[in-house]
């Protein structure tokens, strides 16, 4: 195969656990009808575990041999640099992101090559948005992290709640429940866990980070900010929640933030009139609200699990020994929600996620203007899919390639930006519903004043 060859995508961590699901993914749309994926290649530390990976993603089928593999490895930026020449897009699935992320967006960034990853690490993500947007807007490299279940549901979830807000009516709060559901116990893959852990170490340089920024606009919420409970009921949906440290809710912002300075969205490179019109009219459409996601059951004796399990990482992760601790018996000190083993591949079919977006507002600008009035109006959405890490996420990272493959010069021309300012006006909610997930109205309320 030639060297000069460009490939659509190379995924980069291609042998790992989430990286060979995401690789079986990819391969589903590999020279199908309509697809505009027409070639890809594989890159990773060593050409044999990533072999064996696409010999495991192309079963029952016998895998394809025009499919290379490449040596590259996240501390040779020479390695990175030469990947970033063969291809249009990367996407990368070497973590923990704090780690080994930062080396391949510099790369993507220098070169022109766009990014997609699955990251949740939400200081990686701040720090390679102050680092390397200017570059990547220089260069046209598009750069988008947590094309994931963090955080796309939330993100697509808050704006499809948003829209529903028509007339003069508008949101003032929207808190996401999530909820994982299986008919067999499920354990949670280590490297997220690990990513949790090292995020709880990440936290003075998040704030440091945060601090050294100008601040961002905010858009124009009405109402003061919302004060929840550490622990909440919503009946209406018969679940117990509580607070979620997740990257979800400052995603939103920043995706609200980044529509604060641009009401009609980001310009495409070069995007068509149609497309001009459509994003104009979906952006003019959606209405910011406070937004907060919360972990639910509707068992509360869950809640308090999860709250100590939170205790665990949150005061061990500040100390090395109790980071090492925490990694060496995962499944201790979270009563087996994680396991180095991480689930298998029955406990994953079975799997799958609700997330319900609770949203209270107002009915009209008059109601809203009423000093502290409480909201009037209820509206409520929800978004369900498989099992979150190893089926959800490998669907909606191959959608947003799918989309920026397709429809690149619809989209910004480059930068470090958040998937839902960059997808939010595409088909990619379309997409998601037709790969099994689904976006529905559940109820729409006036409330008792």
């Amino acid at each position: 195969m030639a060297q000069s060859q460009l490939f659509d995508l190379v995924i980069l961590g291609a042998s790992g656990f989430t990286g060979k699901r995401v690789l079986k993914q990819a391969l589903k749309f590999l020279n199908a009808p309509s697809s505009p994926l027409r070639s890809i290649a594989l890159a990773g530390r060593s050409p044999s575990n990533l072999s064996q990976a696409l010999q495991w993603a192309s079963r029952p089928n016998s895998p394809p041999t025009d499919i290379p593999l490449l040596t590259a490895d996240t501390s040779d930026p020479d390695s990175l640099r030469a990947l970033c020449s063969r291809t249009r897009l990367i996407i990368n699935c070497v973590g923990p992101f704090r780690r080994h992320g930062e080396p391949v967006v510099a790369a993507c960034a220098a070169s022109g090559c766009d990014y997609l990853d699955v990251t949740g690490e939400m200081e990686f993500m701040e720090r390679v948005e102050a680092r390397y947007h200017e570059r990547a807007v220089e260069s046209g490299s598009l750069v988008v992290c947590a094309c994931g279940f963090d955080s796309v549901p939330a993100e697509l979830g808050v704006l499809f709640n948003s829209v529903q807000w028509v007339g003069e009516s508008s949101p003032y709060r929207v808190v996401g429940y999530l909820t994982a559901e299986s008919e067999r116990r499920i354990v949670g893959n280590f490297g997220t866990f690990e990513s949790a852990v090292l995020a709880v170490d990440s936290v003075k340089d998040l704030k440091d980070l945060r601090r050294s920024r100008p601040a961002r606009p905010r858009p124009a919420i009405p109402g003061p900010p919302p004060k929840g409970a550490l622990i909440e009921h919503e009946k209406k949906i018969g679940l117990w929640g509580v607070e979620l440290p997740s990257a979800d809710a400052t995603l939103v912002g920043r995706t609200f933030s980044t529509l604060t300075e641009n009401p009609y969205g980001l310009p495409g490179r070069n995007e068509s009139a149609e497309m001009v019109e459509k994003r104009k009219a979906f952006w003019s459409s959606v209405k910011p609200a406070h937004f907060g996601v919360k972990i639910a059951s509707k068992h509360l004796l869950s809640i308090f699990v999860y709250i100590t399990m939170g205790i665990f990482i949150g005061l061990l992760g500040k100390i090395s020994f109790g980071r090492s601790l925490l990694l060496k018996f995962p499944s201790l000190f979270t009563f087996g929600v994680f396991s180095k083993n991480g689930p298998t591949d029955e406990e994953i079919e079975s799997a799958s996620f609700k997330m319900w977006f609770v949203g209270h507002g107002y009915s009209k600008k008059s109601v809203a203007a009423e000093g502290n009035r409480k909201p009037d109006m209820e509206i409520i959405t929800r978004v369900m899919g498989p099992e979150m890490g190893y089926v959800t996420t490998p669907i909606i990272l191959i959608q947003c390639a799918l989309v920026l493959l397709s429809q690149r010069d619809n989209l910004p021309k480059g930068g470090v930006y958040t998937p839902g300012i960059v997808f939010g006006a595409t088909d990619l909610r379309d997409r998601l519903q037709q790969s099994g997930m689904s976006f529905d109205v559940i109820s729409k309320n006036k409330l008792c004043s």
